[in-house]
């Protein structure tokens, strides 16, 4: 039986949003190895925009699930009608979004909150002992998700490194093409982006990653 996962996207493009590359990774992985998949995103308005030619802000707002249904195909859903018991796993991949949408770390470091329907349904993933991979920037809120002594990676960056564990998170270096299991969590991260110079690069991480979690939700067939 195909296992069904729920990936939560933060917007459209890797300055304000999901990073589309480790998005179309990790779909592009599932639907390989036969899950089913359904994108969710928040129904808010995305911190800022910005344009990825310059890297500048612009004077517009834009919601993070009408930008997530680029990437999904219009295949998306608002993040509050997702229940836990509908699916085997849950992944969300990387890019500011996680930082600036799904949560405010980009704003407030270790002082963060995690917007609360995302923050709702990962910790019923977690409450459920069910498999959760988290890409990229997202590891970030693993304390908030998981409590202190969670383990997770973002790669090597020593500043992000820092506000993990000042939220009480173990971190763990880790190489691009690697990932680093919580295996008392079914937590699965690894750095895509964070250290990819490629999307080769990024791919080898995010295909392990994918590849783990849903091996976790065999453990109990």
């Amino acid at each position: 039986m195909s296992k069904k996962v729920a990936v939560i996207l933060s917007g459209c493009g890797v300055y304000d949003g999901a990073e589309i590359h480790e998005s179309v990774i990790t779909l592009l992985r599932l639907d390989q190895r036969g899950a089913q998949v359904q994108c969710f995103a928040p129904d808010i308005a995305q911190l800022h925009v910005i344009n990825h030619l310059t890297g500048q802000e612009m004077p517009e707002s834009r919601n993070v699930l009408v930008e997530s249904a680029r990437i999904a195909r219009g295949q998306v859903k608002d993040v509050r009608e997702a229940r836990v018991e509908d699916f085997d796993a849950l992944i969300v991949p990387g890019g500011f979004g996680s930082a600036k949408n799904l949560s405010n770390f980009a704003t407030q470091g270790a002082g963060c909150t995690v917007q609360p329907d995302v923050l709702a349904l990962a910790e019923a993933f977690a409450e459920a002992g069910k498999p959760v991979g988290l890409i990229c920037i997202s590891p970030a809120i693993a304390a908030k998700i998981y409590g202190p002594g969670v383990v997770c990676t973002i790669g090597n960056d020593s500043d992000t490194a820092a506000a993990i564990t000042a939220m009480g998170a173990e971190h763990e270096e880790c190489a691009v093409s690697e990932i680093v299991e919580d295996k008392a969590r079914k937590l699965v991260s690894t750095p895509a982006y964070m250290l990819a110079q490629s999307i080769g690069e990024a791919a080898a991480g995010i295909n392990k990653l994918v590849d783990r979690v849903l091996e976790l939700t065999h453990e109990n067939d």
